[in-house]
């Protein structure tokens, strides 16, 4: 993402990206907040016209549609493919703000779609993340207790959320940040998602 801010906004690129990210993010939590619901996908374009706008960026639609399509096909980690394949004994769920054409777009295009059981959207309770009914989904749909999950992110604020609701967390944090402090520790710290096939195993 941030390399295609910087083709279309040259020399610009690491700040609109990072910029867009934490609009995208305080978005959602505003709306949660105000019981106004919009979905992800609504959101994100909010968050992206309110960052050119601030950064005095001219974005024309058809620059706003190739950035916004970017959310469509956003690049997995080199090692994320194989660490699935050895987690595949289990069921896969993803979990997530995206919309269900988002979440279903972009693991298409990762070639990913057959390594998940289901794609959860918070689109079916109309909130987002941190919520509780957030993460309640991926109860209903595996009929497992809350404390029988495993949950990954790359996200501090989520490992949080996910570890209050009651999940085991497990944070990829591959640079190195600090834990959030909300009085809520993730069970496992790792680097990569590699890291997370021989802790589970070890686990079972």
């Amino acid at each position: 993402m941030r390399e295609e801010c910087d083709r279309l906004f040259p020399g610009k690129g690491a700040q609109l990206s990072q910029l867009w990210r934490a609009k995208q993010l305080e978005y959602t939590w505003l709306r949660s907040l105000m019981n106004r619901y919009e979905d992800f996908w609504q959101v994100t374009g909010d968050a992206l016209n309110f960052s050119c706008a601030a950064m005095k960026l001219p974005c024309s639609d058809e620059q706003r549609k190739t950035l916004m399509n970017e959310y469509l096909r956003l690049a997995v980690f080199p090692e994320v493919p194989a660490a699935l394949t050895a987690l595949a004994g289990r069921p896969l769920l993803i979990l997530s703000n995206g919309t269900p054409h988002m979440l279903e777009a972009v693991v298409k295009s990762a070639g990913l779609s057959k390594a998940f059981a289901a794609l959860l959207s918070v689109d079916a309770v109309k909130t987002y993340k941190p919520s509780p009914r957030v993460y309640e989904l991926a109860v209903k749909e595996t009929r497992l207790e809350k404390s029988a999950i495993g949950f990954v992110s790359s996200n501090g604020w989520d490992i949080a959320g996910a570890a209050s609701f009651g999940f085991q967390t497990f944070w990829i944090n591959r640079a190195g940040a600090v834990t959030e402090e909300l009085g809520i520790k993730p069970d496992a710290i790792l680097t990569t998602l590699a890291d997370l096939p021989p802790l589970v195993t070890a686990r079972s």
